[in-house]
This record gives C-alpha cells, sequence and structure tokens, in this order.
C-alpha cells in the first residue's frame, strides 16, 4: 500500500472543466430484432438497416449491415452495444462503436418499446460515449477526442446527437 500525504492535490484539475462541442446527428434505421435470453436478462441482435448524418462537422450515411447488441439486465436497464460504419458526403469510411446506457421506468420504457407514440425524451435516459476508428485526414480528429451521444427514439429511427468534449 501506498501512503499519500494528504495534502497533496491536484494543481488544475479544478480549472479544467470539460466543454461539448455539438458535432453532428445521425438517424439509425434499425432492421429485424432477434430476442435471445441469458440467465435473467435478455440479449437483442438488432440490425442496423442504414441511416444518415447531418451537422456541421460530418455528413453522409450509415452502411446498412451493422448490428446492435443490446443487453436488458434484470433490473430493466438496456446496455447499448452497436458497431456500424458511417460514410461521408466525400467518400471516407468511418466505424463508430457506441456503448451506453438506455434506462427509463417500467412504464415509460413500455410506452417507449411500443413506438406507437412520442414519449418526450425528457423521460427516459440515452447516453452513449461512442469510440470513432477514423483514417488520417479531414475526418481523423474523430479518432483523437472522447465523444458523449445522447438517444432519441421515435418509430421511424433512433436519432443520436454526439458532442465532442474538449
Amino acid at each position: 500500500m501506498v501512503d499519500l500525504s494528504p495534502d497533496l492535490k491536484s494543481r488544475r484539475l479544478p480549472d479544467l472543466t470539460p466543454q461539448f462541442e455539438y458535432c453532428f446527428e445521425t438517424r439509425v434505421v434499425t432492421g429485424d430484432v432477434l430476442r435471445m435470453q441469458y440467465g435473467a436478462g435478455e440479449r437483442l441482435m438488432v440490425q442496423i438497416a442504414g441511416g444518415d448524418i447531418s451537422g456541421p462537422k460530418l455528413r453522409g450515411i450509415i452502411i446498412p449491415g451493422g448490428v446492435e447488441w443490446p443487453t436488458y439486465r434484470p433490473d430493466g436497464v438496456g446496455m447499448v452495444d452497436a458497431r456500424y460504419t458511417f460514410k461521408s458526403h466525400d467518400g471516407v469510411y468511418i466505424n463508430i462503436r457506441n456503448v451506453g446506457y438506455r434506462r427509463a421506468s417500467p412504464e415509460i420504457m413500455k410506452r417507449l418499446n411500443a413506438l406507437d407514440e412520442f414519449v418526450d425524451p425528457s423521460e427516459y435516459y440515452i447516453r452513449t460515449t461512442p469510440i470513432f476508428e477514423a483514417p488520417p485526414g479531414p475526418y481523423g480528429w474523430m479518432a483523437d477526442y472522447c465523444f458523449v451521444g445522447i438517444g432519441e427514439r421515435q418509430r421511424e429511427c433512433l436519432f443520436m446527437r454526439y458532442y465532442m468534449i474538449t
């Protein structure tokens, strides 16, 4: 065990409050869903059918063929785990691995999963911490920063807004 003096404190960390820069929004269209029971929870395999991307730092499409593997714990919290590929408007391929959480009260989650009405995203929580694989060049910055994603589910697609943490 290492003994550290209680007088030893960070010097500048309290001054380094993160800032968030809006980069882009995706509209992810999902396809077929396969449900699997595991232990006390449930695992899904959800195909990514496509979608698009628009924003000040990136425009393009979502390539069909990716997959999301959400797991729903016995307490109802969904653990997001999605991997798919973007193609920018100028032809650059960018991979995303998106992990995070989806949670709400059982009543709200039931309404959200039914997809037959709009549920205000202030009533549920979809947050992710994506990691991007981007080649050097105009989108290399995506592989150099941390990001956070905030989601809104609608019948037609999942909207995700991505913010770079600076």
